[in-house]
């Protein structure tokens, strides 16, 4: 799955197209066993997805969800605002795919059915997605103004902007507009912006190494040009990288690499990734910065040299004093300085108040340079007023100036501490090695060389040797050597896995003793890691619905702040002039005009929005990460802020509150068969099923037969011989299976299986199921030519952790419930086990969904905690899914929270850590609030007359430029986050 592809993960378990079957009647459920996770199909439902372009809101989602739902024939509608997708099940008997489209136009959205080939989780193929970085936004006013931008653009389809991260995403449709045409539309809207990556398969970017001349770059174009399979390239010979579109078809990027190695050694080519050329632009923006501020700072010190210190040195203080022309010495200096501060350096604060004001919105830059502005000038009026009438008033060059450098370091600071709110990505970037060992094979199949190259172009079927010490370079399969392997950097889990011949192996872990050998499987952005990445990335770059109060606020801000000081000055100003203060409180060679314009400036620079604009983004990118580092992958900012008002928690039962490793217990024969043959017979039944259960059962009869307790796979069970040979096989999702054998008709599976055909239980067999039952087991009938034979019992141990995290979560004040399709009696006793009062036995796989929606009636928030296979309908329905143990394919895809450790604590952790998330946002909010509260009226000067409390320009300017950086390492405060300590005793614990 590509990082794009990623990004746009629908809440659904079906690719487009496929049909579901019909929910059950409550009658045909009585007897439904643990078989659950064996779904049913029939073609009395179609499920279609559909894109939706226009949303805005969840108001925009539920609007869309309400126009479906009444619809005649529409059984189901889910509308997923972030992914802009509607998953739509529906009678195909009275609906056909157009009516489902025009119901969401007639709302006033535009719609498209996706094909039903998009299978997981793909952007259809006339659309991509693309990011790119976005220099000069300041606050959330930049924000809005780029997504309108991009929004407005022909061909873009959906448009997201991260103040936190520099980050824009946007889906466009390539034959509509290009990458280049979206940086151009930024750039003329004011902003800096630069292509990083999509989701494309046929492009590749390069690092060059060996090009040194005119001459040089000339041959590695003319070699591009010659080689067959590229399409299209563009080299910069200054940054030396080297942008290839390319036909995957004929080409691959090793072979691109190679074929350039071969034909002039001379010339090195390495695969640049994107994150690592976002980190180093990150790195360029802090260093500039930096070296501004300290331009502006060498340039200040003289200013505050002149004013504070100078007038006690006789000799530096006559130098100053000395006229030259019109002007003092001082004077001239000050000018000189302050021009180049305010023009030169503060250039960068002009052209952002001049884009936002371009964009018809405004920002924090625009206070700033109206505040030093003003200051400048009224200091050159003061100048040019003296020189003409003789009538000297005092200037303020060193306010524009120092608030200059104030808002500089401010600036400096916050980009250090926003660069540590993404330490989460730059630490999975790091997981990932630099180069991997290939091993070369000759035509027999044996290996006769070792080549290391690029981890990046490793492919499919490439055999990789990993030597001890050293990470893993891509998702595969053990295909030689034996080794215990750290992957707590990516599954959480602490303890070193066995790693054997056919073991999978995720990239990025660390093999800790022996040699393997690896067959990649999965490379590049199709694997776990980079999918971990991705999902983190997503999850930084979404808005939480609590964003929009900030937006609101951000678009209000500042003409609400140039009013306060309009009115300040005009107060202040009036107030001067009919005597309502006494003429001490001006400064000497002060008027009441200069008096009023520094209380008015001051309000213009202490007021900021930027320190709303960074409550939230910075608190989810801080929460986001500190969650990819616990093991909990979290989707979006909105998933984020749902989980902490959470009220139900539904568990699926196997798998998830058990082991999911189901052992035979017990077996007993009914009829005069022998104990071999039967469980021979069970055993061939079983053979071709997938079913946890199934495996079970075929390992039980492995051991009786030859004492084995390997894993042997099932092609090698049938090779073998013992096993019958098995006709008409068939699954029976929430049932069993059937076959035949030998020419007669065999059923293994449950009650309902039996009764459905006729079989006749017996009070003895009735018996031995109920006594397994009582136990938590559960019991296997085996017919064989229409006669009961036997039965198994099958049992799935809790996990240590289960009762406990149930303790955890009724102290949390969370409703923990149960759901499975095992019977009664089994399913009160795992209930009583774990400590779970509210049961709901014998659903049915379709019918968990409608357990979901029947708790979110009363408006609750529901989550839904499974193994992202058998539970995605709930999964997508819940308000909060939570896949648990599983990091990839249909778990990803349906839930909103990816559990990569098989422990139910992280299920506390993600609540946890929510709740913990969105008390560092509203404490943000009103430290935000209440500084621009509090802060306005002083800079105003309301406590002068009382206490004579005023503050200068550029101490407001301090205070400004101090409280956005603030805020952030607020956010930064929740890196000290700690797991929730569960024990024995139902209470929870944070360090």
């Amino acid at each position: 799955m590509a990082s794009g592809d990623v990004r746009d993960l629908q809440l659904t378990f079906l690719p487009a197209g496929r049909k579901i079957s019909a929910t059950d009647d409550s009658d045909d459920l009585e007897n439904a066993r643990l078989l659950d996770s064996r779904d049913g199909i029939d073609d009395e439902r179609r499920r279609i997805q559909v894109r939706i372009s226009g949303m805005t809101c969840s108001a925009c989602s539920n609007s869309i969800e309400s126009a479906l739902k009444a619809v005649d024939g529409v059984l189901s509608a889910s509308v997923a605002l972030l992914q802009n997708k509607a998953d739509v099940v529906f009678n195909p008997a009275l609906l056909k795919d157009e009516d489902i489209k025009n119901a969401i136009e007639d709302a006033g959205f535009e719609a498209d059915i996706l094909p039903e080939s998009s299978g997981l989780g793909n952007t259809p193929h006339e659309t991509l997605v693309g990011q790119f970085t976005i220099g000069g936004m300041t606050c959330a006013a930049c924000v809005n103004s780029v997504e309108g931008i991009l929004r407005n653009l022909p061909g873009v389809k959906r448009a997201v902007v991260a103040l936190a991260t520099s980050l824009g995403e946007v889906e466009y449709d390539p034959s509509v507009i290009s990458k280049d045409d979206i940086v151009n539309a930024i750039e003329d809207s004011g902003f800096e912006a630069s292509f990083v990556q999509s989701n494309e398969q046929d492009k590749i970017i390069f690092g060059v190494v060996g090009v040194y001349s005119l001459i040089d770059a000339q041959t590695i174009e003319d070699m591009l040009s010659n080689m067959k399979g590229v399409r299209q390239f563009c080299f910069d010979r200054i940054s030396g990288e080297l942008d290839v579109l390319f036909d995957p078809q004929v080409l691959s990027p090793r072979s691109l690499v190679d074929g350039i190695h071969e034909e002039n050694g001379k010339f090195e080519l390495h695969v640049k990734s994107p994150y690592t050329r976002m980190a180093s632009k990150d790195v360029e923006e802090t260093s500039n910065i930096f070296r501004v501020f300290i331009s502006s700072l060498l340039l200040s010190v003289p200013l505050f040299f002149m004013k504070v210190v100078c007038p006690h040195i006789p000799f530096m203080y006559s130098l100053l004093l000395r006229r030259l022309g019109p002007f003092l010495m001082g004077d001239w200096v000050k000018w000189a300085l302050v021009s180049v501060i305010q023009f030169g350096i503060g250039k960068r604060f002009y052209i952002a108040a001049g884009r936002a004001l371009r964009n018809g919105s405004t920002n924090m830059d625009v206070l700033i340079v109206v505040g030093t502005t003003t200051s400048y000038v009224y200091s050159v009026y003061a100048l040019l007023y003296g020189a003409l009438t003789g009538f000297w008033s005092q200037t303020y060059f060193e306010t524009s100036a120092m608030l200059i450098t104030f808002v500089l370091l401010g600036k400096y600071l916050e980009v250090l501490a926003k660069g540590k709110t993404s330490d989460a990505i730059k630490k999975l970037v790091e997981l990932a090695p630099a180069t991997a060992l290939l091993i070369i094979n000759d035509k027999d199949g044996k290996s006769f060389k070792e080549r290391e190259i690029d981890s990046l172009l490793v492919q499919p079927g490439d055999t990789l040797k990993t030597l001890p010490g050293t990470k893993i370079p891509a998702d595969g399969i053990v295909t030689w050597g034996s080794s215990y392997v750290n992957e707590s950097m990516v599954t959480g889990e602490s303890v070193p896995v066995l790693k054997e011949v056919n073991a999978s192996v995720i990239g990025g872990t660390i093999n800790m003793h022996g040699v393997l050998h690896i067959k990649a499987t999965k490379v590049g952005s199709d694997t776990v890691l980079s999918q971990i990445i991705s999902l983190v990335e997503t999850a930084q770059m979404s808005k939480a619905p609590i964003q929009k109060f900030a937006d609101y606020v951000a678009s209000i801000f500042v003409p609400t702040v140039v009013s306060l000081a309009l009115l300040t000055f005009l107060g202040w100003y009036i107030a001067g002039a009919v005597g309502a203060y006494p003429e001490e409180w001006l400064t000497e060679n002060g008027n009441h005009f200069v008096f009023a314009l520094m209380f008015s400036i001051s309000v213009v620079v202490i007021a900021c929005p930027c320190a709303l604009g960074l409550a939230t983004p910075t608190a989810v990118m801080v929460g986001t990460g500190v969650g990819a580092n616990n093991g909990v992958l979290i989707k979006g900012g909105d998933a984020l802020e749902r989980a902490q008002m959470v009220k139900y928690v539904i568990f699926d039962k196997t798998g998830t509150l058990t082991q999911g490793k189901a052992s035979v217990t017990s077996a007993k024969v009914f009829t005069g068969m022998q104990r071999g043959e039967f469980l021979t017979l069970v055993a061939s039944a079983e053979a071709s099923s997938e079913h946890p259960l199934a495996k079970a059962v075929l390992a039980y009869a492995r051991h009786f037969h030859f004492f084995d307790d390997s894993s042997a796979t099932t092609e090698n069970d049938v090779k073998s011989g013992w096993l019958f040979d098995v006709t008409d096989f068939s699954a029976l999702p929430g049932r069993g299976v059937q076959c035949s054998i030998k020419g007669r008709h065999i059923l293994v599976g449950n009650r309902m299986l039996m009764l459905e055909n006729d079989i006749d239980i017996s009070k003895e067999v009735e018996n031995f199921v109920a006594e397994l039952e009582q136990k938590a087991q559960t019991g296997i009938l085996v017919s064989y030519d229409n006669i009961l034979i036997g039965a198994l019992g099958v049992a799935d141990p809790l996990k240590r952790e289960a009762s406990v995290v149930i303790k955890g979560l009724q102290k949390m004040g969370v409703i923990p419930v149960m759901v499975t399709g095992d019977n009664w009696r089994t399913a009160n006793a795992v209930a009583k086990e774990v400590g779970i009062q509210d049961v709901r036995a014998e659903v049915m796989p379709a019918g968990k969904a409608d357990i979901v929606r029947s708790f979110q009636n009363d408006g609750s928030i529901v989550a839904m905690v499974g193994d992202g296979i058998n539970d995605s309908p709930a999964l997508a329905a819940a308000d909060i899914g939570m896949a648990i143990g599983a990091g990839t394919d249909v778990a990803i895809e349906a839930a909103n929270f990816v559990l990569m450790r098989n422990n139910l604590e992280d299920v506390i952790t993600a609540i946890h850590l929510s709740r913990k998330t969105f008390d560092r946002i509203r404490l943000n909010y009103v430290f935000a609030m209440a500084y621009n509260v509090v802060a306005i009226p002083v800079a105003a000067g309301v406590l002068y007359p009382s206490l004579g409390i005023k503050l200068p320009p550029w101490v407001s300017g301090a205070c400004m430029a101090l409280s956005s950086v603030s805020v952030v390492c607020s956010s930064l405060l929740l890196k000290r986050y700690r797991r929730p300590i569960l024990t024995t005793v139902p209470e929870i614990v944070v360090e």
